[in-house]
């Protein structure tokens, strides 16, 4: 049984980056990246030990989320005729968000493959069984985590249900602070995303199931600017879906975002090939202590969630979530460090 494994940290180098994940929710626990100067820094928010990840991660550092990332309206959806009902997890909001009380960011998956040398990589495995977090159908799950560059990131996801239909949307969901992970918030940070319209949402974090264009508003980020520069228009900050519509393509991957520091000039281009992506900016980060006593306030990191659209189980008109027995739900992310 996967709860009889304990908590172990691997690392992948390829002499320029080192990532260190665990087995605890698939997780980035930490990445080293060079800066202009060569001189390297944390960029993933986290923690110390591996054992917190599994005992005490409200704000989901680093993880695999799952089954489904994001929020599903009241943790209710019907599939095939049959009602489901989830756990409400997001305060003081009634949905089920992020796969439900233990998601996959709070199992321990199994290690399949670990490959050392020129091309490191990790493949992780779990297994979610019927009726886990009320969700239906056994259904096997792999994230692979690989330094395919000497300047890149990439994870590769799949999920294959075995017995029924189910709705599938996994998401990594790594706090970024290209500065390092303990150097502030990143509202000087610029943000670039390929997406030229946007999932609004309601009072209740809910989309309201319009697709909205981003031209006049602040969510408008088809031109390099500030993440900072027009938060304050934002209720609560971004936390908020795009569709991805206008990147330009690479390897079957679309261009999703581009973030530079302008401390460190460290630059980070991520590519996938989900429909959306949540960005998030660290709005309920409230002083949590991560690595070496670091304390991460509000804004400290930001999220670049691709993704299945939120609650698209029950929104018609979003892409659909849901994956049959037969199919597999693939899901990459290409991460491209570099400076300017």
């Amino acid at each position: 049984m996967a709860e009889s494994k304990k908590p172990e940290l691997f690392e992948l180098s390829n002499g320029k980056i080192t990532a260190k994940l665990t087995n605890v929710g698939a997780t980035i626990t930490s990445l080293l990246i060079p800066d202009a100067k060569g001189d390297l820094a944390d960029v993933a928010l986290g923690f110390d030990s591996v054992d917190t990840y599994l005992d005490e991660n409200p704000v989901y550092l680093g993880c695999i989320v799952g089954r489904v990332a994001n929020r599903i309206k009241k943790g209710k959806f019907k599939l095939n005729g049959v009602e489901y009902s989830l756990a409400i997890n997001n305060p003081p909001n009634i949905h089920s968000l992020h796969g439900g009380n233990k998601g996959f960011n709070r199992v321990l998956w199994d290690v399949t493959e670990h490959k050392t040398g020129e091309n490191p990589s990790i493949t992780f495995k779990y297994d979610s069984k019927d009726g886990e977090e009320g969700y239906p159908g056994d259904v096997a799950v792999t994230a692979t985590y690989s330094l395919p560059s000497s300047s890149s990131l990439k994870v590769d996801m799949e999920a294959v249900p075995h017995n029924k239909a189910t709705p599938i949307s996994l998401a990594q969901h790594t706090y970024w602070n290209l500065a390092g992970h303990s150097s502030g918030d990143i509202l000087d940070h610029s943000i670039q995303i390929w997406a030229t319209q946007f999932t609004p949402v309601d009072e209740t974090e809910i989309p309201t199931g319009e697709i909205k264009a981003v031209t006049g508003t602040p969510f408008d980020f088809l031109k390099e600017n500030k993440v900072g520069s027009r938060i304050n228009e934002v209720r609560g900050g971004y936390d908020h879906n795009y569709v991805l519509d206008c990147g330009e393509e690479k390897l079957g991957l679309k261009h999703v975002a581009k973030v530079k520091d302008p401390k460190s000039s460290r630059v980070l281009n991520l590519w996938a090939d989900a429909p959306g992506v949540q960005f998030y900016t660290g709005n309920y980060l409230d002083g949590i202590t991560g690595k070496h006593g670091a304390k991460y306030e509000k804004h400290a990191g930001l999220c670049l969630e691709t993704q299945g659209f939120p609650n698209a189980i029950n929104q018609q008109n979003f892409p659909s979530v849901v994956v049959k027995p037969g199919e597999t739900y693939k899901h990459s992310m290409l991460f491209e460090f570099s400076t300017e």
